[in-house]
């Protein structure tokens, strides 16, 4: 999506982003008719977010069908994904919504501020960013996965199917880095059709490679746990090397060019979101790990529910990162134009849609909530305690998206400590609270209590963060922009 200039602006310094609106270069710029300057903000959010709501549905079903083939396994490999399955999230919501957001909102800043060749520098830093966490996670997560998952509660034969799981899986972690780097970059230049329809493509494979190489369907014989996670290796190594060529390709507006100074400036403005951002991430899957670690003490029928209770939570995200993902680079342009009061109604904006969305899917879940556990288990037992989390969790969901999303907006301009506070808070009620449960007596219910109630207050917390935060100054207006709605 190119922007149509009506003039040509001299080059701003190298160290200028937004430039000062006394200076020539600044008001130069401001002439541009960037898009997703001019645009609506309501139908620009849909029309941005519709392309990545087709992806998220796809990555749904790749949740679906990948907990199908492990529940056809057995009520042992079910226990096992709920052990590896945090970990397995946790990559994918660092590579694509923390770092993949710090990208997306580095690329948008500099288009939004007139640098075309910056943004053309961050796709290659970025891309070395991404080279450098996945051989991280091979590492961490695949050579030491045993004394992870045993940490988390893992033990017997969960623990095995785990690990089988993990293995695997982590020995693609370059694949799903640089897949979610790539499609960040080109979602920073304002195109969400190729990423979406890549990713797209990558899940329905992923799908069809799961079943192939896990059950065993048609003549190829069955691997169980590693063979659905050689589904995933294989769908994201095919996407990384798509995303990748196409970035080098005249069609691309931000080009990927193997050639030029690295700079540390170029590094530090997609980490200092990036990065931050991270302790968000990281701070989700810990505290649904602290909570595995808790369940898994009343039993592998409790672990199993929880696990098909935390995939449909695991799924939200998604759904709210597809809006998310629309307002990052909708909030950094304006935030590079010096357009601070647009930027901050697109977050809200982005943000009411979302709690709608998701919490529809909440209600229909604490009325419905077998609909989604009966697709994964025939076991009673395991129904039970998946109903039980639904009850309770279901009616939080419209709270946790709406502060999901102004996590993800927020990414776009940079100012990101509110909702990592806000994720803060929810960490330290979850560990504290179910610590002290469990010490009582509490049982499993009590604790998918405390799982929505703090989802409540994230929502909450992370509103007000976003309310009382300043931006900065409205270089349009020329005034401090207020934190008002």
């Amino acid at each position: 999506m190119k922007p149509k200039k009506l003039l040509t602006c001299p080059p701003p310094l190298a160290t200028d982003v937004t430039a000062h609106p006394a200076s020539s270069a600044y008001s130069c710029r401001m002439q541009s008719t960037h898009p997703l300057l001019m645009a609506p903000i309501l139908p620009t959010i849909w029309r941005l977010g519709f392309p990545n709501m087709l992806a998220m549905i796809a990555s749904a079903l790749v949740t679906i069908a990948e907990t199908s083939y492990v529940g056809q396994l057995g009520t042992v490999p079910l226990a096992g994904m709920a052990l590896v399955f945090p970990l397995i999230m946790l990559q994918q919501m660092l590579s694509s919504g923390s770092m993949g957001g710090g990208i997306s909102s580095a690329v948008s800043r500099a288009l939004g501020a007139g640098r075309e060749d910056r943004a053309q520098s961050l796709a290659l830093h970025a891309s070395i960013i991404a080279l450098g966490m996945g051989l991280l996670f091979t590492v961490l997560f695949g050579v030491f996965r045993m004394e992870l998952l045993e940490t988390i509660g893992g033990s017997g034969e969960a623990l095995n199917q785990a690990s089988l799981y993990a293995a695997v899986v982590f020995m693609g972690s370059v694949s799903i880095w640089l897949t979610n780097a790539f499609a960040s970059v080109i979602r920073g230049s304002g195109n969400m059709k190729i990423p979406s329809a890549v990713l797209l493509t990558v899940s329905l494979f992923q799908v069809v490679l799961g079943g192939i190489l896990g059950l065993g369907w048609g003549p190829v014989p069955g691997f169980g746990m590693a063979g659905i996670a050689m589904g995933q290796l294989i769908a994201f190594t095919g996407g990384a090397l798509y995303l990748g060529i196409y970035l080098q390709s005249p069609a691309s507006r931000v080009r990927l060019v193997f050639k030029g100074p690295l700079r540390w400036a170029d590094f530090h403005d997609i980490l200092k979101v990036g990065a931050l951002a991270s302790i968000s991430s990281i701070q989700t899957v810990v505290t649904i790990l602290i909570l595995t670690r808790l369940v898994s003490q009343f039993g592998t029928e409790a672990l199993a529910g929880y696990g098909i209770g935390t995939r449909l939570e695991f799924l939200l995200i998604p759904i709210t990162f597809a809006i998310g993902v629309a307002c990052v680079p909708m909030v950094g342009v304006a935030m590079g134009a010096g357009m601070v009061q647009r930027a901050r109604r697109v977050a809200w904006t982005g943000s009411t849609m979302a709690a709608l969305m998701i919490g529809v899917v909440g209600a229909v879940v604490s009325f419905y909530p077998n609909a989604w556990s009966q697709l994964f288990t025939d076991s009673l037992a395991v129904q039970s305690y998946a109903q039980s989390y639904f009850e309770w969790v279901g009616p939080w969901y419209a709270l946790f998206g709406f502060g999901l999303c102004l996590y993800f907006a927020s990414q776009g301009s940079g100012k990101l400590l509110g909702p990592v506070l806000a994720g803060t808070v929810r960490l330290v009620m979850v560990a504290a609270g179910g610590l002290w449960m469990l010490r009582t007596g509490a049982s499993a219910a009590d604790m998918f209590a405390l799982v929505g109630v703090a989802m409540g207050v994230y929502g909450v917390v992370t509103g007000l963060a976003m309310y009382w935060t300043s931006w900065g100054v409205d270089k349009v207006s020329g005034v401090q922009a207020q934190p008002a709605v």
